[in-house]
C-alpha cells in the first residue's frame, strides 16, 4: 500500500509583520541595480551612503586589531576601550559627561532604535514620530508593539516639528517621542532656540521620554552650530537617548557600530534584549570604531564642505525645473524637492501622474534616475535625492530630471 501523501503547510508569517514590509528605498534601489544589470543607463540617488570610503587610520587600526588576535567577543553591549572613546566624543563634541554604564554599543545605530523600543514598548504605548521621516522609526515601534503617531511637519516650517503640534499629540499613552535632526529625508536641523519650545513642552511632560537620532551630527552647512537636547535641557537628560554611530561622518556604514548614551537603567534594559539578538558587535568593527572617534577628525569638515558644494548644485537644478522646489536643506546630505507642480501632468505616452510615486516612477522609466517618493516617507507630494555621490553624476542626473519634466503636458 502506498504511503499517504503529506502536503507541508504553507509558509504563514507572524502577525506583527502584516503592516510592515521591504524599505521602499530599498524597493527602488533594488529595481534600479536591477537595470543597471539589464544594461541600462540609471543614475541611482536613493542611498543614504556617503561615497567617501572610510579612512586608511580607521582601516589600519582594524588590521592592527585583527593581527592582534582581537578577533573574540567582547563586552555585551561594547568594550570597555570603546565605551572610554564614546565618553570622550561627548564631553568633547557635546559638553555631555555620561558614566560607562550609561553608553551601549550595537551592530549600527538601528540597533540602537530597536532594543530601546523593544525594551521599553507595551502593546499600545503611542511614539510620537515627525513626518516626514526615516520609515524605519515606526516599523520598529509597530514591531515592539507600540503605535506611531504621525505628526505631519510642514515644509513652510523647515519640515519641523511645532510645538503646538507635539503638545496636541501628546496623550496618556505616549511614552517616547523621536527626534533626528539633521534629518533623512529633509536634512531639516534644529538650532539651540528652535529646539527650545520642544523641550519646554516635554519638560511638563515628565512620563514621555526623548529619543535623539544624531547620526548626521557632522554633516551640516554655512556655519550651522549642531545642538543635542540633553546638552540643552540638563532636566531632561535622565530621559533622553541620544542615538548615534560612526556609519555617516566617518563613511563606515558597512562597519555597522552604532553607539546610544542614555539613563543606566534604560541602557540594561537595552543589554539584556541584545543579549538574546546579536550579542556583541564585531571586535574588529569595535577596534575601528575607537580610532574613528579618536583619531584625526579634520577629514570630517573637508568631506562636509564638499557635500555642501553638490547640495548647492542640486538644489539650484531643481529650482531651474518648472514644477519643482527645493528647499536648501541645513545638513545630511538629502534635498526633499516638491514636485506639486507636476502632478496631473501627462507622460509623453499618455499616463497622467497622479502621485509622487507616480512622477519617481517616469523617472525611472524615462530619465534613468531612481529618486525615492515622499510618500515612502509620510508625506507627499516629494521626492528625495541623495546628493551622496559625485558633482558630475549629480549634474547629468539633474539635466535627466529637467528634460523629463520639460516632456510632461
Amino acid at each position: 500500500m502506498n504511503a499517504p501523501l503529506h502536503r507541508s503547510a504553507s509558509f504563514r508569517p507572524s502577525d506583527r509583520l502584516s503592516s510592515i514590509g521591504v524599505s521602499e528605498i530599498l524597493k527602488i534601489s533594488g529595481l534600479a541595480a536591477e537595470m543597471k544589470r539589464q544594461g541600462r543607463d540609471v543614475i541611482i540617488l536613493g542611498a543614504g551612503e556617503p561615497d567617501f570610503d572610510t579612512p586608511d587610520t580607521i582601516k589600519e587600526a582594524a588590521e592592527r586589531a585583527m593581527r592582534a588576535g582581537a578577533t573574540k567577543y567582547t563586552a555585551l553591549d561594547g568594550s570597555p576601550d570603546l565605551k572610554a572613546a564614546i565618553r570622550a566624543k561627548f564631553r568633547r563634541d557635546n559638553g555631555l559627561d555620561f558614566a560607562q554604564d550609561e553608553i551601549t554599543v550595537s551592530t549600527g545605530a538601528k540597533q540602537v532604535l530597536f532594543n530601546a523600543m523593544m525594551a521599553t514598548i507595551n502593546p499600545g504605548d503611542e511614539v510620537i514620530i515627525p513626518t516626514p521621516f526615516w520609515v524605519t522609526y515606526a516599523d520598529i515601534v509597530a514591531i515592539a508593539g507600540g503605535k506611531p503617531v504621525l505628526v505631519p511637519c510642514v515644509e513652510a516650517n523647515g519640515f519641523r516639528l511645532s510645538e503646538g503640534d507635539l503638545e496636541a499629540a501628546i496623550t496618556p499613552r505616549t511614552r517616547w517621542v523621536m527626534l533626528n535632526s539633521p534629518s533623512n529625508p529633509t536634512g531639516a536641523a534644529y538650532s539651540e532656540g528652535q529646539y527650545r519650545p520642544i523641550l519646554d513642552v516635554l519638560l511638563r511632560h515628565p512620563q514621555v521620554w526623548l529619543m535623539v537620532d544624531d547620526i548626521y551630527e557632522h554633516i551640516v552647512y554655512d556655519g550651522f552650530r549642531f545642538a543635542t537636547p540633553a546638552a540643552l535641557e540638563p532636566a531632561l537628560r535622565n530621559r533622553t537617548l541620544t542615538v548615534n554611530g560612526v556609519s555617516k561622518a566617518y563613511a563606515m556604514t558597512g562597519w555597522r557600530i552604532g553607539y546610544g548614551a542614555g539613563p543606566s537603567a534604560l541602557i540594561r534594559a537595552m543589554a539584556v534584549v541584545q543579549s538574546q539578538s546579536t550579542s556583541c558587535p564585531s571586535s574588529v568593527s569595535q577596534a575601528a570604531a575607537i580610532e574613528a572617534l579618536s583619531g584625526p577628525q579634520d577629514f570630517i569638515d573637508a568631506r562636509c564642505r564638499s557635500f555642501q558644494e553638490r547640495r548647492d548644485l542640486v538644489v539650484a537644478a531643481l529650482n531651474r525645473i518648472d514644477g519643482i522646489t527645493c528647499r536648501k536643506p541645513e545638513g545630511a546630505f538629502y534635498t526633499f524637492a516638491s514636485c506639486a507642480g507636476v502632478i496631473g501632468k501627462a507622460t509623453p505616452d499618455g499616463q497622467t501622474l497622479q502621485s509622487d510615486t507616480d512622477f519617481a516612477d517616469y523617472l525611472l522609466r524615462a530619465a534613468g534616475v531612481a529618486v525615492v517618493p515622499g510618500s515612502a516617507f509620510g508625506l507627499a507630494p516629494f521626492f528625495r535625492i541623495s546628493y551622496a555621490t559625485s558633482a558630475a553624476e549629480l549634474e547629468d542626473a539633474c539635466r535627466r530630471i529637467a528634460r523629463a519634466t520639460a516632456a510632461l503636458s
